[in-house]
């Protein structure tokens, strides 16, 4: 059975989020905006489907998606792309693609004691945020 990774996670840490919006290409008032936020990740998971809502003050993004299967993702918000998303698993770690007009892009969810860290990548340029799980 995979992991769950339900609940409701606050950012505890962020590490080079800027130069990951650089590399998506994403403009400058939105980057500062961005890097001073306060982040909670709402995942909602039943078996190999899931719902990742993140949440601030600026702009909320939701992602809907059941592993294994590809979607058509609109980075609204985000960097305004369309992407081919597809998600799978790689032992207890979410692993997420994305194709389109960027090489390298997606991410990874994992969990560690009581924390749910996530890589995002584009290119050749690495963000890692840390989030603990709000009880």
């Amino acid at each position: 059975m995979p992991v769950d990774f339900s609940g409701r996670w606050v950012l505890e840490s962020s590490e080079n989020l800027e130069d990951y919006m650089k590399a998506l290409n994403v403009d400058f008032a939105t980057r500062k905006i961005a890097t001073h936020l306060s982040q909670t990740k709402v995942i909602i998971q039943e078996g190999d489907k899931f719902v990742i809502k993140t949440l601030s003050t600026f702009r909320n993004y939701e992602l809907s998606f059941t592993v294994s299967e590809e979607v058509q993702e609109h980075t609204r918000g985000l960097d305004n792309r369309l992407v081919k998303t597809v998600v799978t698993w790689d032992g207890d770690v979410l692993v997420c693609k994305q194709r389109g007009e960027k090489d390298n892009r997606g991410w990874k969810h994992w969990i560690e004691g009581e924390k749910l860290h996530l890589e995002l990548f584009c290119e050749d340029v690495v963000c890692h945020q840390v989030f603990k799980k709000k009880e």
